[in-house]
């Protein structure tokens, strides 16, 4: 909710380095919530996301989505998370998906054995222990190849190295995290059910 910024648009370049396809659609249409001497105030945040409104960011998401492969990768940073719960009923056939600073519930439908990662900070408010739980419940019940990380001793957005919750190490345990998570998606392209499967499509709103 404070617009598409550096943190996103670097995790983006980190990813085509190592040879896959990002999109990082800008959901805010250019509106970004500039720090005031240091990080964004999480109230103008909520101000821009409530003045775009929730539909018009998910109309966005849809059409920024809509023409890429069925299988393509959906990865979101934190109010991102939110996108991709609302987008992934729609696009059971993701190759995989990792969420960041948040959680969601994984949907029924999926293919057997989908990888998903979630990674949260210890303790964070952003993610309470009932919708860590509901994560996990989900994911079981859709028989998802699940995971939860979990990250003591850093703060909500910790992979913003422009923020004070940033933690370079978590940072980089995570990062290591989603590259195993996308080798493993695009070793399955040979597979005959699934194509183009090293596309990402980073959900790149935060917060």
């Amino acid at each position: 909710m404070f617009g598409l910024r550096p943190v996103e648009l670097s995790a983006a370049e980190r990813l085509r380095g190592r040879g896959h396809r990002v999109l990082t659609p800008d959901l805010f249409a250019g509106s970004v919530v500039a720090g005031h001497g240091s990080a964004p105030a999480l109230e103008d945040g909520f101000a821009l996301m409530e003045r775009i409104g929730w539909d018009t960011i998910m109309a966005r998401a849809r059409a920024a989505v809509r023409d890429l492969p069925a299988d393509t990768v959906l990865g979101g940073f934190s109010m991102g998370v939110g996108v991709i719960g609302s987008l992934w009923p729609d696009r059971l056939a993701a190759a995989g998906v990792f969420l960041l600073h948040a959680t969601t519930i994984v949907p029924e439908g999926i293919p057997l054995g989908t990888p998903v990662q979630a990674h949260v900070a210890a303790g964070d408010r952003f993610a309470p222990p009932d919708q860590l739980a509901a994560y996990q419940a989900s994911s079981a019940h859709a028989r998802a190849e699940a995971t939860l990380h979990s990250y003591p001793g850093t703060g909500h957005f910790y992979t913003d190295s422009s923020l004070p919750d940033h933690d370079p190490d978590a940072t980089h345990r995570t990062w290591q995290h989603i590259d195993g998570l996308l080798h493993w998606t695009r070793s399955r392209r040979h597979l005959p059910h699934r194509t183009g499967a090293d596309d990402v499509a980073v959900e790149a709103l935060d917060r």
